[in-house]
């Protein structure tokens, strides 16, 4: 048993405290705002007496109102898990259980009854077991979109958008983890000023960035700790639980705050394809790609925000010594994640090039996971423009000739914007027309931005076996369109040629092209 614990924490470590049966032994798990006790059907979470600033759980009453945010807000993505919140108070009639849960006494604490599912539901735990996998992440992505789509906003939560307040978050953030800073971690002077210097500028130079975002209601009231641990695949349901409730600013924040968590968690574990396959999923179910350009900041953030609260462990005298050590080396590689988001990166625009069914979109996707791309689908794109559903069939009038062009021109648009501010952006169409795929070069070029043409091939009746199996995808190209297709693409041009790689797509992807 764990030594400085509470007197309530060890009484609750005993089978006779509760009311149900339970497996023994009951498992503690600290972090360090909360302790959870795990009975085997269910878990009983409760809130530390601390006040970190950011954080303030330091009376009864605060903790019971905080125990109640934590049941009304996280019903919005995992209802099914939480059940109620319960009083503990003094027992004056068991001599053996100083308290009980639920009685009819003086409240000296709340708790947050859950029910317990198995530990290996976690995404954490699926991870390390490596049982989570690409498609796991896509659905993320889906649902992630779909949490956020439904998230409320108002002029409140929009204000804290602002420049200003955004950019107050970070400095508490610096200010917090001070007495972390020296020559022997977990943070040292060189990392933490580069840190800082990045996103002073960040804030100064992209004012109207800050802007649009309010504008178009992308701040929403959020998760605000979206790792992977407070994400679990229970009942065949993929469930975001475990919300921010002790704190708006942390909150009400942009919905790429929310999106750079995951991205980060997934990245600091050495998996940045998967990262990319849950980003990808995410922008394109939204159509939020300028969301992006804001991406990196939050990114080094939220690697920032992890070393911090981990460096708080090493001052909590309940803490074994054996952890601490480990938290000390944990919170120095977060902190130096957060160092390698704020580093300048050199951009790419890559155009996959072919008829509808030549294995663009799954040699785009297999490629953007090797190089962390954005995969923009003309499909997405042109759907978003339209303002309908993506797995919704699109009618003839989002095929005009008009439609067309707006969505090409959307497609470089983006491309040239995030490529000019280090992603690589994979732009994915047929690009059969000499003058889109010029446009292309040329603004590329103008902008010292490096592109490459992928020009995917494959037999005629392997096209051909391909849309006709096609099915759940958003594309709404049939096999009735190929002799057209055909005739209508334009051949390359000697000018082309030095940017074009060809890929038969009926052979396995291998290499970055």
């Amino acid at each position: 048993m764990e030594t400085n614990l509470p007197p309530l924490i060890t009484e609750m470590l005993k089978p006779g405290f509760y009311p149900h049966p339970v497996i023994e032994p009951i498992e503690l798990v600290q972090t360090h705002v909360s302790y959870v006790l795990l009975t085997g059907n269910y878990a009983y979470k409760l809130k530390k007496n601390v006040n970190f600033g950011f954080l303030d759980f330091s009376t009864l009453e605060k903790r019971k109102h905080f125990c109640e945010q934590e049941f009304s807000l996280n019903q919005r993505g995992a209802g099914e898990l939480y059940l109620e919140v319960l009083p503990i108070t003094l027992s004056d009639k068991n001599l053996e259980h100083k308290y009980q849960l639920n009685g009819t006494g003086e409240a000296v604490e709340y708790t947050v009854k859950m029910v317990q599912f198995p530990q290996e539901c976690l995404f954490s735990e699926m991870f390390a077991n490596d049982k989570l996998q690409e498609s796991d992440l896509e659905k993320l992505g889906q649902v992630v979109a779909e949490y956020h789509a439904k998230s409320i906003t108002n002029d409140h939560i929009r204000s804290f958008g602002e420049v200003e307040q955004v950019q107050t978050a970070f400095n508490d953030n610096y200010a917090q983890t001070s007495k972390y800073i020296d020559a022997d971690g977990p943070q040292t002077h060189e990392q933490f000023l580069a840190t800082k210097s990045y996103t002073d500028q960040f804030f100064a130079e992209h004012p109207a960035l800050f802007k649009s975002r309010i504008d178009h209601n992308y701040i929403r009231e959020c998760h605000g700790d979206l790792h992977l641990r407070n994400i679990a695949l229970y009942h065949d349901k993929i469930m975001l639980f475990d919300c921010i409730e002790f704190n708006e600013p942390f909150r009400f924040v942009d919905v790429m705050y929310d999106v750079a968590f995951t991205v980060m968690d997934i990245e600091a574990r050495g998996r940045k394809d998967l990262g990319n396959a849950f980003l990808n999923a995410y922008v394109e179910q939204t159509g939020d790609y300028e969301g992006l350009q804001i991406l990196p900041l939050y990114l080094s953030r939220q690697a920032y925000v992890r070393a911090k609260v981990t460096s708080f462990l090493l001052d909590d005298p309940s803490i074994p010594e054996t952890v601490k050590e480990e938290a000390r080396q944990t919170a120095s590689d977060y902190y130096y994640q957060s160092w390698e988001y704020t580093k300048p990166k050199e951009g790419k625009i890559i155009l996959m090039c072919g008829l509808s069914g030549s294995g663009k979109s799954t040699t785009a996707k297999y490629l953007a996971r090797q190089i962390g791309a954005i995969h923009l689908r003309s499909d997405a794109v042109r759907k978003h423009l339209a303002g309908i559903p993506l797995l919704a069939r699109g009618g003839d009038e989002i095929y005009t000739k008009e439609m067309t062009e707006k969505t090409y021109s959307r497609l470089l648009e983006l491309g040239v914007k995030l490529a000019g501010q280090g992603w690589n952006v994979i732009l994915d169409a047929k690009y059969d027309r000499e003058v889109l795929r010029k446009q292309a070069i040329a603004q590329a070029t103008q902008k010292d931005i490096p592109i490459q043409i992928i020009n995917c091939t494959a037999p005629v009746e392997v096209i051909q076996e391909r849309l006709k199996n096609r099915t759940g995808d958003i594309a709404d190209a049939t096999v009735d369109l190929l002799p057209s297709q055909i005739k209508q693409f334009e051949p390359f041009t000697q000018e082309e040629e030095p940017y074009i790689t060809i890929v038969d797509t009926t052979q396995p992807l291998l290499g970055n092209w």
